[in-house]
């Protein structure tokens, strides 16, 4: 079965997939400037790092979309939100997994979303060292660096590969409940962030596991995953809503997503979607 391209009811901007290639482009350039050297660190509200590359990034990715759709909202991580309830609004993360980049692991990545109404309807995840990018729309299914991909079939969580960024993210109980989906499954491997969306998009990775999330750190991954076959939504089984803070199950597929869900369902801690 062919992978499952992601809908949308109102087309895609004509100029979007460029623009956002062309970010993705500048974004590598600048991140390769700083990668693997002594970057001064400021500690953000939430006492997550930020550098000086985030900044640059993410100021000029805004100033990119300002010029080619002055009418869009920009939700991003490092800078305040511009006209937020746009219909089409761009998420943008610069560099999802700071930590990563910092200490000069590869598991980092930068993500640039555009949502319609609150749906995310193109995404892209690029690792601008290794020259990876993924990427889906409305219009196209998920590619990594323009070839076809698609999920794992696999669909018994006992030989399932179960990911997830950061357990400091978890509140006690759920993460007890994480902690049974690990008993679950064959192997569990940490802080890898976006690029590990981009492995279960590619067929490597089975579960991707997060809490406590913004949405920016999400957003690009969605038409990523669900592009390539794979299912995305909150721990209840509801669709994600790109608002507040979301706790997030993706799957290879729709029957192992039914079987992580009823392990993950029953958490009580934290939201499992906030507006």
């Amino acid at each position: 079965m062919p992978p499952m391209k992601p809908t949308s009811r109102q087309p895609l901007p004509a100029a979007a997939m460029p623009l956002a290639h062309a970010m993705a482009d500048e974004a590598r350039t600048i991140i390769k400037r700083y990668f693997r050297t002594r970057l001064a660190v400021d500690a953000k509200g939430d006492a997550s790092p930020v550098t000086i590359a985030d900044r640059e990034v993410e100021r000029m990715m805004r100033q990119r979309i300002e010029a080619t759709f002055p009418d869009h909202g920009i939700k991003g991580e490092e800078f305040a939100h511009r006209n937020p309830d746009a219909e089409w609004c761009w998420h943008l993360d610069p560099i999802d997994g700071t930590k990563s980049f910092l200490s000069g692991s590869l598991c980092f990545g930068t993500q640039i979303a555009l949502s319609y109404r609150g749906a995310p309807v193109l995404g892209m995840i690029d690792q601008p060292i290794t020259g990876e990018r993924w990427q889906a729309s409305a219009l196209r299914a998920s590619v990594l660096n323009d070839q076809p991909i698609r999920t794992s079939a696999c669909t018994d969580l006992a030989t399932a590969v179960l990911y997830t960024s950061d357990l400091a993210c978890f509140e006690q109980s759920q993460l007890a409940s994480f902690i049974c989906l690990q008993q679950a499954v064959s192997l569990t491997r940490y802080s890898h962030d976006c690029y590990a969306a981009g492995l279960l998009a590619l067929g490597q990775v089975d579960l991707l596991v997060e809490a406590n999330v913004y949405p920016y750190d999400i957003a690009a991954q969605i038409p990523v995953i669900e592009g390539a076959g794979g299912v995305v939504t909150d721990w209840q089984g509801n669709p994600l809503r790109l608002e507040g803070r979301v706790n997030v199950l993706a799957s290879a597929n729709a029957e192992l997503h039914a079987k992580a869900l009823a392990i993950l369902a029953d958490s009580v801690g934290g939201p499992a979607t906030t507006g």
